[in-house]
């Protein structure tokens, strides 16, 4: 029996092993912690990437409906000023038309005077 620890060596061993093991478990714990935080994190940064590229997937989006706006309004203005020529020229038409008939029935009715 000189061997074997006494009563106290194997408390004091007993208690040591208690602290070690206490000591991994607060370990293993605070890696489980950051295991757990990781993940979290992992979700948080998908979450936000997918985010982003939504709003760059809109951006783009508005740009396109902002360029294509800009087209359709330089269209309606290229079509209303081809619009107000014709117009104009439709006027001058109807202005000038009348004054060469009426030129022309001058003209005839002195010819006719003239030859007659």
């Amino acid at each position: 029996m000189a061997d074997e620890p006494s009563n106290g060596e194997l408390g004091r061993l007993i208690a040591g092993l208690e602290a070690r093991i206490g000591t991994s478990f607060a370990e293993l714990n605070s890696r489980l912690d950051k295991v757990v935080t990781l993940d979290v994190y992992t979700i948080q940064v998908t979450h936000f990437e997918q985010r982003l590229a939504q709003l760059q997937s809109d951006l783009q989006r508005c740009a396109d409906a902002n360029a294509k706006l800009e087209d359709d309004f330089e269209q309606y203005q290229r079509d209303e000023a081809k619009r107000r020529e014709d117009e104009r020229q439709k006027r001058l038409y109807q202005a000038v038309i009348p004054v060469l008939l009426a030129l022309l029935s001058a003209a005839i009715a002195v010819w006719a005077v003239v030859a007659g």
